[in-house]
């Protein structure tokens, strides 16, 4: 099929199925493992439709549900990635068996708690995790050190931490209970390992971390290690439009 051609690239296709990730699917096809209509797919920007003969590994690919998606209560000690060389536990081992392949909206580092929002749409998963998006996530996080409420105001305005620029944080003090103090922070951006660096930055020692919601969608009283899928109603009420129309 040609690029004018309705229907989506090959890789988001795959992706979507529930196949792989689509960096994972754009190498499957350049190992010559996809096949489009019986012949061997060779350029990533093929373009498919869902009444497409696609078979990868010689197995047919159905086409992709419905997106969905789910919040899940990531407990501290899980990496979330789908392949740990290090052979630590992963998020996507602890899921229970029922659920389809999914992958994670963004990511929380090791040592870090709380929301993980995952669904079954690789393309939804890339453009929720885009600041243009403007979904702000917010964390608890208790921190050691002396905290300065001016310096936690000036996060507003952004701020630059060993070469990397940082957009505007919002951050609160909430409580504090002699050297340990909780905050409230808020961001846009959600770098690696952003909220530790910036509160390092402070001065603070990050020892606990806990995101508890991201963009509409909040942890609440989702206990540790569940997970809940967020109904089809509700996702279409949160999402645009034109990222809900499946």
């Amino acid at each position: 099929m040609s690029e004018s051609a309705p229907g989506e690239r090959i890789a988001k296709f795959l992706s979507r199925a529930g196949v792989a990730s689509r960096r994972d699917a754009e190498r499957m096809v350049a190992e010559g493992r996809v096949k489009l209509n019986n012949a061997v797919v060779t350029h990533p920007a093929t373009f498919v439709t869902k009444d497409d003969l696609i078979v990868v590994d010689g197995k047919p690919v159905d086409a992709p549900e419905r997106t969905r998606l789910w919040r899940y209560h990531k407990p501290d000690g899980l990496m979330t990635t789908h392949r740990d060389p290090e052979g630590r536990p992963t998020v996507f081992e602890k899921l229970p068996a029922h659920l389809p392949r999914v992958v994670s909206i963004g990511r929380l580092d090791l040592n870090s708690e709380g929301l993980l929002l995952l669904t079954n749409d690789g393309a939804l998963a890339r453009r929720l995790e885009l600041p243009a998006t403007g979904w702000i996530r917010r964390y608890r996080v208790r921190v050691f050190g002396a905290v300065d409420a001016k310096a936690l105001a000036a996060l507003a305005r952004g701020v630059s931490v060993d070469g990397v620029r940082y957009g505007p944080i919002e951050a609160g003090l909430d409580s504090r209970k002699g050297d340990n103090c909780w905050l409230t922070v808020g961001l846009r951006e959600g770098r690696n390992r952003e909220v530790r660096r910036v509160m390092a930055h402070l001065g603070l020692h990050v020892s606990r971390l806990i995101r508890v919601s991201y963009g509409p969608f909040q942890l609440g009283q989702l206990a540790r290690g569940a997970v809940e899928e967020v109904t089809g109603k509700v996702l279409r009420e949160q999402l645009p439009a034109e990222k809900a129309e499946r």
